[in-house]
């Protein structure tokens, strides 16, 4: 099932991947700013709340088996047949469970609101296990543009649904119909436009196989979802709903450009790596150039945010939301450097190596709950340094395993992103001394992101960057079909 892959079949699969993500959070972008503008504060911290349990339950809906068969060498239509059966049965079992918990939840919080809240959005933990398999099988055989007419699809009706339910004055369950609406879509579109099919056949001995590599992997990622979200459920406790979600948008803006670059990094990366599994000088490339190209993309973006973020706030959400900006530029450094943490990561799994990935996890998690012990009582704005901070210690212990693992050590890896930082560092204070001239709001913004755009692809040909100059060469290699 697995084919040879050439650098071009990985730039155009990313291309698909990324113009997938771009359209579909360009989209959602949209939507957050009416929503923002029509909603309230509590609305988004009810809906923030919830998204929590949803998250961590949706862990288990892969169980580590998606990443499992991407990984393996030639999955067949069995493997692929186990999986899918299995995750039906297997959510349908997580649906009922949250179910059964969406009271001592709401109680636990004391919001009577919460327990319908949690029942309805708990539906698309069924729907995510349908598509599960599906995506796996798209990322095996790269064919990322089937993601693209997904999520796009989905996307543009839950705009719609959305928007409409919050003009009706709908409130929170605007946000809750537009998420169901969104997976659901996304779901069929994805069936419709995948040919693979399920068969009838179910292998225990396969999904064991399966389940020895995975179950790592699943362990590494339900600890790092809970740790993750860990911060908003004790906000969402002992702090105001209004405090969650200044919090929850102020993370929602870098999100928005992380999720479009690390996501697409992300899951072409393992399929791609996977494939060269056993040459570690091709790895070592692989994981490099993934660093470079992405701290050259992402380097901009997070420190021109923070540049523009009172400005940008004010114009796209109004005032009211002004609070969040803080947490926007906090959120905005601890992002910075995630696309390392992905390709190193990637690179650990991609030679079979779970249990170092499982070890990883563990290690960070405990200096992570360390450091939230010392935090947790002294707001949510020390809560998000905390994790600023934590991120940069995170990048090193990622980096560690592969100095031995692939040659490539931590400070090869930050020898090769400096340059990129270095420009977009400069950039950053180009754009924030522009911002201090006295002009309308929105022209500034206007003005702001252009010349910060100028002045970066300036500074790449100036100073002759070989990441600019390699993505020039390689996007024209790029086959729309």
């Amino acid at each position: 099932m697995k084919k040879s892959i050439t650098k071009f079949d990985v730039t155009e699969n990313f291309a698909w991947r990324f113009a997938e993500r771009c359209g579909a959070q360009g989209v959602k972008f949209l939507i957050e700013i009416i929503l923002a503008r029509l909603l309230l504060p509590e609305d988004y911290g009810i809906i923030a709340l919830v998204t929590v349990f949803i998250n961590i339950f949706n862990v288990f809906v892969d169980s580590g088996l998606g990443n499992a068969l991407i990984q393996k060498k030639n999955a067949d239509n069995i493997d692929f047949s186990t999986v899918f059966f299995f995750n039906i049965i297997w959510c349908i079992v997580l649906y009922f469970v949250l179910f059964a918990l969406a009271p001592i939840i709401a109680t636990f919080y004391a919001q009577s609101e919460l327990t319908k809240v949690i029942r309805v959005l708990g539906v698309t933990i069924i729907i995510s296990g349908v598509k599960n398999v599906q995506q796996a099988y798209v990322s095996v055989t790269m064919q990322f543009k089937r993601f693209f007419y997904a999520t796009l699809g989905g996307t543009l009706g839950a705009a719609t649904v959305g928007i409409t339910l919050a003009y009706m004055g709908a409130g929170v369950w605007a946000l809750v119909a537009q998420q169901v609406f969104n997976a659901t879509v996304g779901c069929f579109v994805l069936w419709v436009t995948v040919r693979w099919r399920p068969e009838k056949s179910f292998s225990l001995l396969r999904l064991k196989k399966l389940f020895s590599y995975g179950w790592k992997l699943l362990t590494s990622t339900l600890l790092n979802t809970i740790y993750n979200n860990i911060y908003q459920l004790i906000i969402g406790k002992y702090y105001s709903t209004s405090e969650l979600a200044y919090y929850n948008k102020g993370d929602q803006f870098p999100k928005l450009f992380l999720s479009n670059i690390n996501d697409s990094i992300d899951s072409v990366l393992l399929p791609v790596m996977s494939k060269i599994q056993d040459d570690k000088t091709r790895l070592k490339h692989q994981t490099s150039m993934s660093i470079k190209v992405s701290t050259y993309i992402m380097a901009p973006l997070m420190l021109g945010l923070i540049s523009i973020a009172p400005t940008l706030v004010t114009v796209l959400l109004t005032e009211k939301w002004l609070p969040c900006v803080p947490f926007l530029q906090i959120f905005c450094g601890t992002y910075l450097f995630y696309p390392i943490h992905t390709a190193n990561l990637n690179a650990i799994k991609a030679v079979g190596r779970s249990d170092i990935f499982l070890e990883l996890e563990i290690i960070k998690k405990i200096i992570g709950i360390g450091v939230l012990f010392l935090v947790v009582k002294r707001g949510p704005m020390n809560m998000a340094i905390s994790l600023f901070l934590l991120s940069i210690i995170s990048q090193a212990i990622n980096c560690f395993p592969n100095k031995k693992l692939l040659n490539y050590g931590y400070w090869e890896q930050i020898n090769d992103i400096m340059p990129n930082i270095i420009m977009a560092i400069i950039m950053a204070i180009c754009v924030y001394m522009f911002g201090l001239i006295n002009m309308p709001i929105t022209i500034k913004l206007i003005l702001q992101v252009l010349i910060g755009i100028l002045i970066y692809i300036a500074e790449s040909l100036l100073l002759r960057n070989k990441t600019f100059t390699f993505l020039l060469d390689i996007l024209k290699g790029i086959k729309i079909k």
